[in-house]
Formats: structure tokens, sequence, C-alpha cells
């Protein structure tokens, strides 16, 4: 039922030396959302995970992860489930969270164990903790949106906040999707860094025979990575983070380390990249 994968951070010069093989080895999420099962991957990458649960009509149940070294995975850590499927229910300290398609779920330090249950499919992330805030289920409504980009450079799109100081109060998790608008594809373009927070993305509703190429690496160094749909990107901090598809799709982002400043980025010219 529960299967957790350990990845370990490795600097630039390293990823350079990659093939394709060794790239999606280190940063391609791909898998999560198996029927029956949570999968957990657990990053090096300030310590964050990134994992799915797809109940299939029997509830799931989170509670002893050996990576983290705790007896529940809550008890050092804050967590926010995102639902890209059908209506479910995620259950914590005695509450249950009925969620749609597109609700989000934020739980604190302390929560305990966690059920998922219904015909939801629920992807996780979770990041240590310093502060136990109040758990909520945050719906497209309650969140902060804001629309941005142009047709003209195929990025026209609404990013909503959910898991976000303007929201709510977190300890380090920073997390929302992008949702397009008609024949845009581009996601985060012009690119930018931030060395102070990793990030994770997750590529969502894309039709199957679709895919993102999504860049990465250093600004003078850039790599991609395929991606289909419900596949996963574990985004370094010295790495560029954004994509194209070839069709349409939403992402997920989502940020730990240092702050929760949503703008503390250093943009990367376009002329610089490489």
């Amino acid at each position: 039922m529960l299967s957790v994968e350990t990845r370990y951070a490795i600097d630039p010069a390293s990823a350079k030396a990659l093939d394709t093989t060794g790239l999606r080895a280190h940063f391609h999420a791909g898998g999560l959302f198996a029927a029956g099962q949570i999968r957990l991957i657990y990053s090096h990458y300030d310590r964050m995970i990134v994992g799915a649960a797809v109940p299939d009509g029997a509830d799931l149940q989170l509670d002893h992860v050996k990576e983290c070294g705790t007896a529940s995975v809550l008890d050092r850590r804050e967590m926010a489930v995102l639902n890209v499927g059908g209506a479910g229910v995620v259950s914590a300290a005695g509450v249950d969270y009925e969620m749609a398609k597109g609700d989000v779920v934020y739980l604190g330090l302390g929560s305990g164990p966690v059920r998922f249950s219904g015909a939801g499919r629920f992807y996780i992330l979770s990041a240590p903790a310093h502060a136990a805030y109040p758990a909520r289920l945050i719906t497209i409504k309650d969140a902060k949106s804001f629309r941005t980009g142009a047709p003209e450079t195929a990025n026209d799109r609404t990013i909503f906040q959910f898991v976000h100081p303007e929201v709510m109060q977190s300890c380090q998790l920073v997390m929302g999707y992008t949702q397009f608008h008609g024949g845009s594809v581009w996601n985060t373009m012009p690119a930018h860094l931030h060395d102070r927070r990793m990030e994770a993305y997750l590529y969502f509703d894309l039709d199957p025979a679709q895919r993102v190429f999504h860049i990465m690496g250093a600004p003078q160094e850039t790599r991609h990575l395929v991606v289909a749909n419900e596949e996963a990107v574990i985004s370094p901090p010295w790495s560029i983070h954004c994509g194209a598809g070839t069709g349409s799709y939403s992402f997920c982002w989502a940020m730990a380390g240092d702050n929760t400043d949503y703008r503390d980025v250093d943009m990367v010219a376009m002329e610089a990249l490489r």
C-alpha cells in the first residue's frame, strides 16, 4: 500500500554530466498515481515529500514513514493535499474534509495519521514544520487568483494561490496551481531562479496522448524532461523551471525552503538562456 523512494540532492556540475536516463532518475517523478496505493518520494531538496494516494474504492491511511524518523508522518511536518480526481475525503485529527476536484487541504504539524477515501486522486506535498498552524480546507473560491501573461506570448493563464501568505499561514510550504486559457501552453516564462527554495511541479489535466516539455538546469546549461499527465518534476534551487505543452494542461507548483515569499525570485533574461 505504501512505497517510499529516496532522492538525494546533486549539484549542477554533476547534473550537467547526466544523460536522459540519469536526469529522469533524479528529477522526474512518474507512476505516483497508482490505484489502491500511496507512493511517495522523499527528496533531500529541503526534505520535501512529493507523492500521491489513490484510494480506488478502499480507504488508504498514511501514518508511519520510516524516512521521516518519527512515529507518524506529521509529527514534525506539515502537508498540503490537492485533489485532481473525483469527489473524495481527506481525514485527519478526527475531521473529514470533503474535497471536490481542485480543492486543497492543509494539515499542520501534529495532525496525526491521514486517511484518504472516495474517488479522489490526491497529490501529496509535505515539508518539515517548526510550528502548528490550523488545518484548513481551501476551495478554488477561497484561493487568491490573478491573471497574467498574454495570448500573443502563448502564456495567458490564471494563477491560483492556496497555501500562501495572502491566504493562510504555514511554516514553509507554499503551494498553488496554474490554469491556462485557450491556446496558451507556456508556463513560468520568462524563467527565474530562487536559490533559497526548491520547487516541485505536477502536470495534470493533460490529454494522455500529449506531453509537456519541462525545461530545467542552470540558465546557461538548460536541459529538458518530457512529462506525461499526472507526472511530477523535482526542481532543485539552482535550476530554472518552465515548460510548454503540446496540448492544454494545468500544473501544481509547490515550494519549500528559507521563506514563503512568492516574489522572492531572481529573473533570468531571455538572452541569457542557453
